[in-house]
């Protein structure tokens, strides 16, 4: 047996009846067919190939709440998808599913999204025809711009729960977890931005919410992991209780955080940023990387800039704006 298989054999010992197993044919279809790795599962060989592409590394310097954010402990996009492999891995463990899958997916599942976080992502999908979704794009990514327009050949399951990670359940439980992890991770880790940013105090936040989820980041996220583990297999949730708590700090953060006017006084400027960009290269197609001028062949120059611009690193897009309308000082 090689040692794939023998992994394989692991599997179907020790993961639960709900788990998604590597060796289920429907789930781990991929795009088209390739000899199997004799060391790695399917979920496994999924993983390490989102851990080494380009769009990976990006995300290192990408926004997540705060724009361009100065001091060292600030999460941006990447310290994020980290953060939501880790609390995903710790509740797909806890529950006997497949942990591979779970990390595959928690690591692809921002993939795509743009510069400025959802501000990025809230102007493309103004202004491009196609619309951006940053879901929609990380798969878009995975299929057809990584690996200069081949794609990283994933498999279905791991597809699927990238799609479904936002607003949609995915097909899988693991995927299932990994859209839970996200929320648990993005609201605790944003609140503990906000404090250090001087934008919220640990004292405003609703009574409700620290007696029953905790008066500390690591309570509250132990608690959340524990619901959903104690919550059982079946479907994949937070108990009532967890889940009315869980709800009603998001519903805060957007009312303290994500739409107060300190975090957002920048994105005016990303906005026009982002716009001044796409509009340039509308107009000067033939300047788009080689690669993106391949997109365009296949598709239409609205896609290839979307596709460009989506793919940028937010000191990327702020030095290429620069570069093309910042006049230069005459040395």
């Amino acid at each position: 047996m090689t040692v794939r298989e023998l992994l394989e054999k692991k599997e179907a010992g020790i993961l639960c009846e709900y788990a998604c197993k590597s060796t289920d044919e429907i789930f781990t279809q991929r795009l088209y067919t390739e000899e199997k790795c004799p060391y790695r599962t399917a979920f496994q060989r999924d993983r390490d190939r989102i851990l080494h592409c380009n769009s990976f590394r990006r995300l290192k310097r990408k926004t997540q709440v705060f724009l361009s954010p100065v001091g060292d402990h600030y999460r941006t996009r990447l310290t994020h998808t980290l953060e939501v492999s880790q609390i995903a891995r710790t509740i797909s463990r806890g529950m006997g599913m497949n942990e591979d899958l779970t990390e595959a997916v928690a690591l692809g599942h921002d993939l795509g999204h743009s510069p400025f976080g959802h501000c990025g992502e809230a102007v493309l999908n103004e202004i491009c025809p196609h619309g951006f979704k940053h879901y929609l794009q990380s798969v878009r990514v995975v299929d057809e711009i990584e690996k200069n327009g081949h794609g990283l050949n994933l498999t279905l399951a791991v597809r699927n729960g990238i799609e479904c990670h936002t607003n949609m359940n995915a097909d899988t439980k693991e995927g299932c977890i990994v859209r839970l992890a996200d929320t648990i991770a993005y609201i605790n880790h944003d609140i503990e931005d906000s404090i250090r940013a001087g934008i919220l105090f640990s004292e405003e936040l609703p009574e409700d919410c620290v007696r029953i989820l905790g008066d500390t980041k690591t309570k509250r996220i132990t608690a959340l992991i524990a619901s959903v583990i104690e919550h059982g297999p079946e479907n994949i949730d937070f108990s009532p209780e967890i889940r009315k708590a869980h709800d009603d700090l998001r519903t805060f953060m957007f009312e303290k955080v994500y739409n107060n006017p300190a975090a957002k006084q920048e994105e005016s400027k990303a906005e026009l940023l982002v716009k001044k960009l796409y509009s340039f290269f509308i107009e000067n197609s033939r300047l788009l990387p080689g690669e993106y001028q391949e997109i365009m062949k296949k598709t239409d120059s609205h896609r290839a800039v979307c596709d460009y611009i989506s793919g940028m690193s937010d000191e990327y897009a702020v030095d290429l704006y620069t570069e093309l309308f910042v006049p230069k000082f005459w040395k």
